[in-house]
């Protein structure tokens, strides 16, 4: 599956009355970042809120020299279509970039993505009456954001890429199912001859990665992993091998 982690800046809060300054998007194939990412400056054509440069430090006078939106709206297009967009609060983005579309005459975004995935929805589905902003996310999950003094469209792409990709880590079963062939009428074990146990012993960076993945599950669990407690009562037992 081909997604966008997407974020826009704006001149302000209203759609019908301002405009995007900045767009930024990191591809991912199958939840892994491929590289390949869109990042524009757009000239406005109109000052921008003070408000709004306080968030995200960008002036007019930065952006008069940057292509308008009608000049990068096909390469936008061609990176993003197709794909299901990641975007945290994506009503806002959305309907900024459906107004610039519909400026131009061009189709709505509901035409160009695959399909829109509100990481914002997602956090409060997760996490009702907390704090679900970017900042609160990135420190719930550990993902460092000390650089983000300002917000900025390629940087808080990077930043939701890792918080997304944390926030919809799981397992589907905590199980290991394991089918054992039936024995025919008169069959039994000493038919079968004697069956061989092997154990392969983890690698010691297999042993920190098994580590450090516990480590997050119990961060995200606040410290009631139980896997952790077993591995740390067994003194490693369940954690150095492999059984096949």
């Amino acid at each position: 599956m081909r997604q966008l982690i997407l974020d826009t800046e704006t001149t302000g809060l209203d759609p019908k009355d301002h405009r995007i300054i900045e767009i930024g998007a990191i591809e991912l194939i199958d939840r892994r970042p491929t590289g390949r990412n869109v990042h524009f400056y757009v000239n406005p054509d109109r000052e921008i809120d003070a408000g709004a440069t306080d968030v995200h430090g960008l002036s007019w006078e930065m952006l008069r020299d940057k292509p308008k939106f009608a000049e990068i709206a096909d390469e936008f297009i061609t990176f993003a279509r197709g794909a299901q967009w990641v975007i945290h609060n994506a009503p806002f983005d959305v309907a900024f970039l459906d107004e610039e579309f519909a400026r131009l005459g061009m189709s709505s975004s509901a035409a160009i993505a695959a399909e829109v995935v509100d990481t914002l929805a997602l956090a409060r589905e997760q996490f009702p009456g907390k704090r679900n902003n970017l900042d609160a996310l990135c420190e719930r999950f550990g993902v460092a954001n000390a650089q983000r003094t300002l917000h900025g469209a390629l940087l808080d792409a990077q930043l939701l890429a890792e918080v997304y990709l944390a926030m919809t880590r799981g397992q589907e079963s905590l199980t290991i199912d394991i089918v054992t062939p039936r024995a025919e009428a008169g069959e039994g074990l000493a038919a079968a001859g004697p069956l061989e146990l092997i154990l392969l012993l983890a690698s010691v960076e297999e042993l920190a990665a098994h580590h450090a993945y516990l480590a997050e599950l119990d961060r995200d669990a606040k410290g009631a992993c139980v896997w952790l407690t077993l591995t740390a009562a067994g003194d490693g037992a369940f954690g150095n091998m492999a059984v096949t």
